[in-house]
């Protein structure tokens, strides 16, 4: 407090305050002598009726008089005797008293005072005096003070200053200028202390604060008094008086630096809204209060306003045109908000547009805002540098803001459109990510509506979902309907609507009409029909029943049924007819690998899928041998590639199941049992009775293994799991005509990365599985750092994989020379990489790292 101290210089009061304010800081108890000192404090003056009082006071030792002289010290501070004297001491002496006050607050003459006086006398001191003075004084009383009863007095005395509306008259005395001309520095102390009061509380007085210092009570308290100095502003310059309204711009600043810009717009917005809906004169003050807002704190005051408020019409009343007046707030609603950020909902993207589009002068920006966003959309590195969210949320702000274009200007800008359309397509449709490739097909299509490029749209066949049907509802413009809720008591509320019940429409009565005496009695007309709509078309084709046949109708039938029938039963007999299928398993594969979907058969994709599994299951060398190597022969489509990688991965999942040997002749066993005719037949039938009923009767406090233990099984994965998976690491670095599995064919590098982590991961605990581990390791160690998404992902499912199936000792020993390598590019992974499952799987693959080392140092 050395600024607020060195405005009351010691030389620059009286002898007599001097004297008075000496005595008051002495270890002096005397309550006749402190209360006479005061009186004498007060009464320092060029008056002389003050002298005289002085003097009579300073001689006199009656209870009565001392408290004449507190009173006194009051009417000083109320203005009651108006003049020099008292504007002298609320200018140059009102700040060191109330230090002087509170220094001696724990004194013994304070506490003879009855609590009326205490409270008239005492308190009223800090309520009738300059309010930034009296809370400055609080405030650092309060943080210099040890926890007493003087404490609790000096907060009793802050919450009910803030009660008694201490902050109002704070801030409408700087918005009439009658605030004192203080320094930079004092002007900050003041508003730190405006804006930090909850969390200095807080601080102090832990655990033991009041209710009404916390932040919600506190924001909405001034939150109210800015609402109140904004009214009084109002009113003045209707009455043609001028007014400031920076102080309070400064102080609505810091609050909403501090973290606190949701509490105060949830009450500040509502109000400002509905005030400057038809009225002129509170559209000026709202505009000048946003303008003067300094602009070191206009980023959190112009956000937490665009997310209170809500409606692009509220926000152009209330914000006017400090867009184009403020380059700070133009580069924050433009740019910043829309481009940068990405978590901001639907309705904060629709009101900054449409405050953007709501005026003539502004609507350039807007078509700033088109550009930009239509070359981050088409831009390819963004692409593959942005995390999903993100694009989804740049297509939202490139939907919403071409849908808020007029005739002229999609005319104007039809060319950079078609480029940004079709350069953002392509850059979608390349990326492995399925929601990605789904988003540049919506998008494609909305804008191609948009255009109108005579007559012609795009039309993608994709899943729809909620996401889809989100974005193609932003290309319809929503109409701002202002339903404000009323934020003050005494502004009347809508009347109340009766809902009027909808009655169903009434469907003509028909007329009876008396039968003829001549009508057919028998006709069928009357008759119920049959319910038909279950029936199915008996066809003439009957399904194969040996393998051969089956074959054979793929390969050469015409008839649409009889293929059918023969795809749907094909996996039943490569399962059924184990010694069969092997002899003609390859020959079958490159049957279903070449087939077509001539007939448009329905689940046409998933029965043949289902077939080549069976047969990789029932003969998985030769198969897995077969579809390895056509996987880098040529003349084959990125689809049936993708077919065969996703075949080995199930096939090999399903072969390292258990076998489920002898459920058949159980379930049989069963059955036999239920239908047993008389329990006499069986001799021993008394006997399970009794034992189950002695059973049902024990009580027993625990009970030992009651299911024998599962019988071990051999995984029929493991002795051919290198056919699976060596393969499939030759001839990825020889890109072919029609493959380039290193150039531009990421999206099936990455499933390939993927099925190799999984075919190690399948294959833990087999001999094999060290020697598969060392390989992947080597094969993904170069595609750590690839551009796209999708490849990074199979690297660290891979990584974590082997981590997963390698035993410790072998994956320190291949780990030894890059071991602190692969721990700070996991780390720097799991930090940085826009993708979230890529940092997910790389703390995954951290934490697995982390268990192997320690399991490996704690082995003996």
């Amino acid at each position: 407090m050395d600024d607020m101290q060195s405005m009351t210089r010691e030389e620059e009061i009286p002898a007599s305050l001097g004297r008075c304010v000496r005595t008051l800081t002495s270890s002096s108890s005397d309550p006749r002598e402190l209360i006479s000192t005061l009186q004498t404090l007060t009464s320092s003056s060029d008056t002389r009726e003050l002298i005289a009082t002085l003097q009579t006071l300073n001689s006199s030792s009656d209870t009565r008089e001392l408290i004449s002289t507190l009173q006194t010290l009051n009417d000083l501070t109320a203005d009651v005797p108006c003049g020099a004297a008292s504007a002298e001491f609320k200018s140059s002496y009102y700040t060191r008293t109330l230090q002087v006050l509170i220094s001696r607050i724990n004194a013994d003459w304070v506490q003879q005072l009855t609590v009326a006086q205490r409270r008239d006398l005492w308190d009223g001191l800090f309520f009738n005096g300059p309010p930034e003075q009296a809370l400055l004084v609080l405030m650092d009383g309060l943080g210099t003070l040890s926890p007493s009863a003087g404490r609790d007095h000096l907060v009793d005395i802050l919450e009910e200053f803030l009660r008694s509306g201490g902050l109002d008259r704070l801030l409408w005395s700087y918005c009439q200028g009658q605030g004192p001309r203080d320094s930079p520095q004092l002007r900050e102390a003041l508003l730190g202390r405006l804006a930090g009061l909850p969390d200095l509380t807080a601080n102090r007085l832990h655990p033991h604060n009041r209710k009404l210092f916390l932040p919600e009570r506190y924001c909405a308290l001034l939150a109210t008094a800015m609402f109140h100095a904004l009214e009084n502003t109002c009113q003045a310059l209707r009455n043609g008086c001028d007014c400031s309204l920076v102080f309070v711009a400064q102080v609505l600043g810091k609050v909403c630096i501090h973290g606190n810009s949701a509490l105060v717009f949830g009450l500040l917005a509502p109000r400002l809204s509905l005030c400057t809906r038809s009225d002129v004169v509170w559209q000026r003050v709202s505009w000048k209060l946003m303008e003067n807002v300094p602009e070191r704190w206009l980023e959190p005051v112009v956000t937490g306003m665009v997310l209170a408020i809500g409606r692009p019409a509220a926000l152009s009343r209330v914000l006017g045109n400090l867009v184009l007046k403020n380059k700070k707030a133009q580069f924050l609603l433009t740019h910043k908000m829309l481009l940068l950020q990405y978590h901001h909902q639907t309705a904060v993207l629709r009101t900054i547009l449409g405050y953007l589009a709501a005026d003539r002068e502004r609507r350039p920006l807007l078509i700033q805002v088109l550009r930009s966003v239509c070359e981050t959309w088409s831009s390819p590195s963004s692409v593959k540098n942005t995390p999903v969210e993100q694009q989804l949320y740049v297509s939202r702000v490139l939907l919403l803001s071409a849908s808020l274009l007029r005739g002229e200007e999609i005319t104007l800008l039809r060319s950079e459109l078609l480029q940004c359309m079709l350069g953002g397509m392509q850059s979608h449709l390349d990326s492995g990510v399925v929601r990605l490739r789904r988003l540049g097909m919506v998008v494609g299509e909305c804008l191609s509506s948009c255009m109108d490029l005579n007559g012609t749209k795009l039309a993608f066949e994709f899943e729809r979902d909620e996401e889809t049907e989100d974005l193609r509802s932003l290309m319809t413009p929503q109409e701002d309907e202002e339903s404000d809720p009323d934020p003050e008591d005494g502004i009347s509320p809508c009347p109340e609507v009766t809902p009027v019940p909808r009655e169903s429409p009434k469907l003509p009565e028909l007329e009876e009409t008396p039968a003829e005496p001549d009508s057919d009695l028998d006709s069928d007309d009357d008759l119920t029909p049959y319910d038909m709509s279950c029936d199915q078309e008996l066809s003439k084709a009957t399904p194969p029943r040996y393998l051969s046949d089956c074959m054979d109708a793929l390969q050469t039938s015409s008839d649409a049924g009889h293929v059918e029938l023969s795809l749907r039963a094909a996996e039943g007999l490569v399962r059924k007819n184990v010694s069969t299928t092997r002899e003609v398993s390859v020959q079958m594969a490159r049957v279903l690998l070449h087939l077509e979907d001539r007939f448009s058969t329905p689940g046409f994709l998933s029965l043949r899928h289902t077939t080549m599994v069976a047969l990789a299951v029932t003969d998985p060398a030769p198969v897995a041998k077969y579809l390895t190597s056509e996987f880098y022969s040529l003349n084959y489509s990125l689809r049936q590639r993708l077919d065969m990688l996703e075949v080995l991965a199930m096939s090999a999942q399903e072969l390292s199941q258990p076998i489920r040997a002898g459920e058949a002749p159980n379930e049989r066993a069963a059955l036999v049992a239920e239908v047993t005719s008389y329990p006499g037949d069986d001799p021993v039938h008394w006997r399970q009775v009794v034992e189950r009923r002695i059973q049902g009767k024990t009580r027993r406090i625990s009970k030992g293994v009651t299911r024998p233990p599962a019988k071990g099984t051999a995984n029929r994965y493991a002795p051919v799991a290198g056919h699976f998976f060596f393969p499939l690491l030759q001839n990825h670095d020889r890109p072919q005509v029609t493959f380039d599995l290193l150039g531009s064919d990421h999206l099936v590098l990455g499933r390939l990365i993927h099925t190799l982590g999984l075919l190690v991961h399948l294959a833990v605990n087999a001999p094999v599985a060290p020697q598969m581990g060392r390989a992947l390791l080597d094969f993904v160690w170069a595609l750590r750092y690839h551009a796209d998404q999708m490849v990074r992902r199979g690297v660290l499912f891979a990584v974590c994989s082997v981590f997963l199936s390698m035993p410790s000792e072998s994956l320190l020993t291949e780990l030894s020379e890059t071991l602190f390598e692969t721990r700070a590019w996991l780390a720097d992974v799991a930090e940085a990489d826009t993708d979230a499952d890529c940092r997910s799987l790389a703390v995954q693959s951290l934490v697995l790292l982390e268990k192997s080392l320690k399991r490996q140092l704690q082995a003996p």
